[in-house]
């Protein structure tokens, strides 16, 4: 058997259809998996033992300066030819939210079925296998994915999520830390959404009640620039904004940019805990099994909190993360830190 899984968003969406992933194979052992992503989730996969293949192909959006449209979806149609060739069985579209995204591409793969979410509508019914679009808060998006198991005649709970970072990548970060510290915490401060953002004066506020109170040396990671490309400003001047603000020569603070999604999962299995908010960070770091400390501003904490791992959630009441007060983010961390065999992955609304 065949199978190919098309997922095609965010960083965390593709992290929450590992589970997936793996208990396909488990079903299917000798089966042939393989996923289509994009470019820029792409690093997720990197790795993955339930996986034959990775098919990945770059989003317009995504081509840096001097890149070539044309070229880009040339190399685009010639992958989508190989597959096609391939003369795939089941064609998986795993994004819940839109029942019938990628359907036409699906269908010009010739896959012998095509399996997905059926939101009642006449398109839909062009799906061979097919279970109910679950409502939109209709538990955590790893449960949602999940539901297309039983089309392959899985029974169950999901399994854990699947990251595995490259070993380099986590002794170059964990390199970076100077005199070993008592705790080694993860700040990631960059966020999509702006109702996402903590302001850089808190972040270092943060940076340095952690070393004061844990002797913890703090990593802040953020997306750096991409030159003038309007599309990826990046976060340089909130990053040099905390750094100011902790002190250049504080040992607190350790910078590390993650210009590469590997550099980013290679930093964060570096360390014993992360806090970041809500976002394709925070997944990765569930997937790597660390507890998180969870800032959510507007995003529903039901569908995308932490999964599988001990977790507290910090989100204010006027749902911008913006409001969190440092000392809410402390006591949250104070909790996992002080109990981090804890899985049972209690979320706390503060």
């Amino acid at each position: 058997m065949k199978i190919l899984v098309v997922r095609r968003d965010n960083i965390g969406d593709l992290i929450c259809t590992t589970p997936l992933l793996a208990a396909l194979r488990r079903r299917h052992p000798e089966a042939w998996i393989g996923a289509l992503v994009n470019s820029y989730n792409a690093p997720v996969l990197e790795r993955n033992p339930d996986l034959d293949a990775v098919f990945a192909y770059q989003k317009l959006k995504h081509l840096e300066r001097g890149e070539s449209a044309l070229a880009s979806l040339a190399k685009r149609a010639g992958m989508l030819w190989q597959l096609r060739q391939m003369q795939l069985d089941v064609v998986v579209l795993a994004t819940p939210g839109r029942a019938t995204r990628g359907l036409t591409l699906a269908s010009w793969l010739k896959p012998g079925k095509i399996a997905g979410f059926d939101d009642g509508s006449a398109r839909a019914s062009a799906l061979d296998l097919r279970v109910a679009l679950p409502p939109h808060d209709a538990g955590h998006e790893v449960e949602q994915v999940f539901a297309l198991a039983g089309l392959f005649g899985i029974d169950g709970s999901p399994p854990a999520l699947v990251l595995v970072p490259d070993p380099r990548e986590v002794e170059n970060a964990r390199a970076l830390f100077t005199a070993p510290p008592a705790r080694r915490i993860a700040l990631h401060i960059s966020a999509r959404r702006r109702a996402q953002r903590w302001p850089a004066a808190r972040c270092a506020e943060l940076i340095r009640r952690l070393a004061s109170d844990y002797g913890a040396q703090t990593m802040l990671l953020w997306s750096p620039g991409q030159g003038d490309h309007p599309q990826h400003p990046g976060d340089d001047e909130k990053a040099a904004e905390v750094m100011r603000a902790v002190g250049a020569d504080d040992a607190a603070a350790v910078p590390y940019p993650t210009a590469r999604l590997s550099n980013l999962i290679g930093a964060l299995a570096a360390c014993d805990e992360v806090i970041c908010s809500d976002g394709g960070a925070m997944h990765l770091a569930a997937a790597l099994g660390k507890p998180v400390v969870a800032l959510f501003g507007d995003s529903s904490v039901e569908r995308w909190r932490p999964w599988g791992v001990a977790h507290r959630i910090v989100r204010p009441e006027s749902r911008d993360v913006a409001g969190v007060p440092v000392a809410d983010v402390l006591a949250a961390y104070a909790e996992i830190a002080s109990n981090t065999g804890d899985q049972s992955g209690l979320a706390r609304n503060r």
